[in-house]
């Protein structure tokens, strides 16, 4: 396998490409060096071949290229003669003997080279034959006096048996100067660069995944499915699946077998299970597993066997008959009979067209996976016994909850609610008060808490609704009113579950849940020590009930109250890693594990460790979150896209929390709309951020007094900014709606907890410092205390922007010495925090005054970046930034930790300048930006 394009990138190989000249450059005492790369086809070798040519010197090397044929004996020193006659076409080859001919190339080789050393390449060295076999002998022994490098390829895969080319290697690796490198294919990461530069950066992580996996990290293989995938190709390519075809048609009949029955089993495949299905036993398989191995279609290790390909098994899938496939998974499942792997006897049941065997397995996988908090799996299972039972199966209502219940553990909510509908809709199915108790916490975990909240009191309105069904409904109730915003209301339904639950046999879950409600309650509005003491006697029982929902329930909330309204950001951060890993070791990975991962990240936010912030919820989105988990990991990414100045990043995630959310309450929403008025402030557009405060303060009721503090300063920030850019003009209505805001802010402020109470102050502060701007004041003293407050509640990023806007007010007092150390202090925080747009307007407003931000007055300004060329002027400044570390030849990786941005957005930039710049690969666009930028 060869890919005839060099414009894709030299993916995971520069390491290897430096090691090849470095071993070609170390010569043996008779000035020879040779380096042979072994490999499986389309691994590469070639492509090394050719890089390694276009790096020779001209005026230091002479470089010959050639291939061999799969002709056998019947062309003697083919592929050397081939290279001297491109050299000279006039190279006469007749002689009266082999030795004759032998010499004659070997002095055509040494005028070839002249003064110059030579670098004799040779491609599918495995086909040469005996005449160029023994040349290589005799250069490489130094007799043919030519300064010699050889570089050859051979394909692993051929060296089989008494092949006449493994004695030839294994002659030749008795000098100091050859060297034998074996090529192995990409790992996950290299292949997912490869599909991106191929197919854009716009792929789905999950499809690049999928390439690597089909494609066990061969790059030739690799570039077919991205390529695929960038022309919307759904069927496999005839060239990649001729070629497999023919590979395995190679294997003798015994390792044919082997390779089928492989591609049929659930991988890794035993080898005593192998060899109850293949129809050979003891040596005889053994020989033929070795065979496959060998062949590079099969890899062994200590748990069984697999296809180096897993692109083998969709190939050779439609190969066979529907009858042999059948007659393989029963051998497959009778070989698994007696068992306790039920996962894997169920799924050969089902493919031989056994469904009433398949499903008593099928059931025992879902219960032994949900018992092992394996919850996705176990939805797997349980949606698969729904496809193996009828309607009027009487076993399928029971089937149907399990998938309901197992889809919402597993964070597939809307699914979830459509098999409740389903089992709603059974005659034999749970009552209306279980109904609703369902359907509120589907709906809940959806991020549609309006909806929840009506379902939860219909569930407690239901006059047959059990006394531990009340319990169960009223703590839920409690939590999902803590969600809202509305802490008093959340205090009392968490009393009243508690209550209920001291009559009842209520369940450790309910317990949990009602105790955290009622701490978080009690912490915000009075009293913080109480409330405390109330959550971490929920984290102790839910560490004791070693239930995942338990766990997860007690975490989040006191990790939410101590990085939230008690502002303990370290110990909050803390506690929410400690529990998302609690989680991780339990397997539960979509649900409460995220929404830690989201407060974790909100935490370092607020302390203005970013770029960690960044990797954290780079890691949460690729567990791909659904509902409210969806929701609280969007809302963190954003925060940063909004401070990092990736406006476009930032539209996107709040149109994706749009899209979830149906009826959400103020612990959602008003974080939605404070975010998008501070992206549209970013952009000048305060209409936008005007309007986004004004509908929270109209649609949302909350408690929140901390929530409403953020939504306050940024709607009187947003009339501040218009007023003094003199954009449009101050609308006194809204500011008298947020002024009345601030009024409940100031008289609730007492009676909420001293730390609460600390964080609102901070907000009133801000607030103030915005009526200032409006009125004209320039009161450098209400910024002052504001940034000292946001100092000592250890938030940089308020305090940053606070000695910004005080020393614009210093320096309308002239006090040029103030403003100075305020203009400097700010910048640093933005360049440590990566806050580009606030970082901007502090240059602006230095660069204005003439204020030098460094201690060194001598120390120059950043360039100003140079005006691009014709077919750069589509790209806007960040991408231009991007293109630029492109051009140097930087990972995806490395640019965003250079532009303190995250690697998918990276790759998201170079998908837009592939499409603007009308390019495919790194290659092409860094040739652009090269040429434009030089023009």
């Amino acid at each position: 396998m060869t890919s005839e394009p060099d414009d894709t990138p030299l993916v995971g190989r520069a390491e290897t490409l430096d090691e090849i000249c470095r071993d070609l450059a170390d010569v043996g005492p008779g000035g020879t060096a040779a380096v042979f790369v072994t490999g499986e086809s389309g691994v590469g070798k070639s492509r090394l071949l050719r890089e390694v040519a276009a790096k020779a010197t001209p005026s230091r090397t002479a470089v010959l290229t050639g291939a061999c044929l799969d002709i056998g004996d019947a062309s003697p020193l083919h592929p050397v003669l081939a290279a001297l006659r491109r050299e000279d076409p006039g190279f006469a080859t007749e002689g009266p003997d082999a030795g004759a001919l032998l010499d004659r190339v070997s002095r055509a080789l040494r005028e070839v080279a002249g003064d110059r050393r030579l670098l004799l390449i040779l491609d599918d060295l495995q086909w040469a034959d005996r005449s160029t076999r023994q040349l290589l002998l005799y250069l490489l022994a130094g007799l043919g006096e030519v300064r010699l490098s050889v570089l050859a390829a051979v394909r692993a895969e051929s060296l089989q048996g008494t092949h006449p080319l493994r004695r030839v290697l294994a002659e030749l690796r008795r000098l100091r100067s050859v060297r034998v490198v074996d090529l192995n294919p990409l790992d996950r990461m290299g292949t997912q660069e490869l599909v991106t530069a191929i197919a854009g950066a716009a792929v789905p992580a999950e499809d690049a995944d999928r390439v690597f996996k089909r494609s066990g990290g061969n790059p030739f293989v690799a570039e077919e499915l991205a390529r695929d995938l960038r022309d919307g190709r759904v069927e496999l390519s005839d060239t990649l699946r001729e070629i497999f075809l023919a590979r395995v048609d190679e294997l003798p009949r015994a390792a044919h077998d082997v390779v089928r029955a492989v591609a049929a089993g659930v991988e890794p495949v035993p080898h005593e299970l192998l060899s109850g299905v293949v129809p050979v036993a003891g040596d005889e398989l053994i020989d033929a597993v070795r065979a496959a191995v060998s062949h590079r279609i099969v890899t062994s290790a200590n748990d069984g066997y697999r296809l180096r390909h897993r692109l083998v098994a969709e190939i050779l899938e439609r190969e066979v008959l529907p009858v042999e496939r059948a007659g393989l998974h029963r051998r497959y499942a009778e070989a698994l009979s007696g068992g306790g792997d039920h996962a894997r006897l169920a799924h050969h049941w089902q493919r031989a067209g056994e469904p009433e065997r398949a499903l008593p397995s099928v059931v025992a996988a879902a219960r032994a996976a949900e018992s092992l908090y394996g919850f996705a799996e176990a939805h797997r299972h349980w949606s698969l016994a729904l496809e193996l039972t009828a309607d009027d199966d009487a076993g399928r209502t029971e089937l149907l909850g399990h998938a309901a219940e197992s889809a919402h553990h597993n964070g597939e909510h809307q699914r979830a609610l459509a098999r409740l509908e389903e089992l709603a809709a059974r005659p034999d199915g749970p009552g209306a008060c279980e109904i609703h108790l369902r359907r509120a916490r589907y709906l809940a975990a959806a991020g549609r808490s309006a909806t929840a909240e009506t379902e939860f009191r219909a569930a407690l309105a239901v006059s047959g609704c059990t006394p531990a069904e009340k319990v169960t409904a009223a703590a839920h109730l409690a939590e999902l009113l803590l969600h809202l915003g509305r802490y008093a209301d959340a205090g009392a339904r968490a009393r009243e579950a508690l209550e209920l639950a001291e009559q009842v046999e209520g369940s450790t879950a309910d317990r949990v849940r009602a105790s955290a409600a009622l701490g978080f309650s009690q912490a915000f509005r009075a009293d913080p020590d109480a409330g405390l003491a109330v959550i971490r006697q929920a984290v102790a029982i839910a560490e004791e009930s070693g239930h995942p929902d338990d766990l997860g329930c007690a975490y989040l909330h006191l990790a939410e109250l101590l990085t939230g309204p008690l502002n303990s950001l370290e110990e909050g951060v803390l506690v929410a890693r400690r529990g998302a890993q609690r989680l991780a070791d339990l397997g539960v990975g979509r649900s409460y594990q995220l929404r830690l991962l989201a407060i974790a990240a909100n935490g370092l936010f607020r302390v203005g460790q970013w770029a960690e912030a960044d990797r954290m919820l780079d890691a949460a989105m690729r567990r791909r979150p659904s509902g409210a988990d969806a929701v609280e990991i969007l809302l963190a990414r954003c925060r940063l896209w909004v401070g990092f100045g990736d406006v476009e990043a930032a539209e996107r995630d709040l149109d994706a929390v749009a899209t979830v959310l149906a009826g959400g309450g103020a612990r959602h929403v008003l974080p939605m709309l404070t975010l998008r008025a501070g992206r549209a402030m970013w952009l000048g557009r305060h209409d936008e951020a005007r309007a986004a405060v004004q509908r929270g303060l109209t649609e949302t009721r909350s408690d929140d007094l901390v929530l409403l503090g953020v939504l306050a300063w940024h709607g009187l920030r947003a009339e501040a900014e218009a007023h003094c850019g003199g954009e449009m003009p101050v609308d006194h209505g809204a500011i008298r709606r947020l002024t009345v805001v601030v009024d409940r802010m100031a008289k609730g402020v007492d009676k909420a907890a001293p730390p609460v109470r600390a964080v609102i102050d901070g907000y009133l502060d801000l607030c103030a410092a915005e009526l200032s701007r409006i009125h004209d004041q320039h009161d450098p003293a209400v910024w002052g205390r504001a940034a000292a407050v946001w100092d000592k509640r250890n938030h940089p990023y308020p305090a940053a922007y606070s000695r910004l806007r005080q020393a614009e007010a210093l320096l309308h007092h002239r006090r040029r010495a103030a403003a100075t150390a305020a203009l400097r202090a700010a910048w640093t925080t933005t360049q440590s925090m990566g806050a580009k747009p606030l970082g901007a307007e502090v240059a602006a407003v230095a660069g204005r005054a003439r204020i030098p931000l460094a201690d060194d007055p001598e120390t120059p300004a950043p360039a100003a970046p140079e005006p691009p060329g014709d077919k750069l002027s589509a790209l806007t400044g960040r991408e231009r930034e991007v293109l630029s570390a492109v051009a140097e030849g930087l990972t995806n990786r490395e640019i965003g930790q250079r532009l303190f941005i995250s690697e998918r957005t990276v790759g998201v930039h170079v998908g837009h300048i592939f499409d603007k710049l009308q390019v495919r690969t790194r290659v092409q666009a860094s040739r652009v930006f090269l040429e434009n930028r030089a023009a």
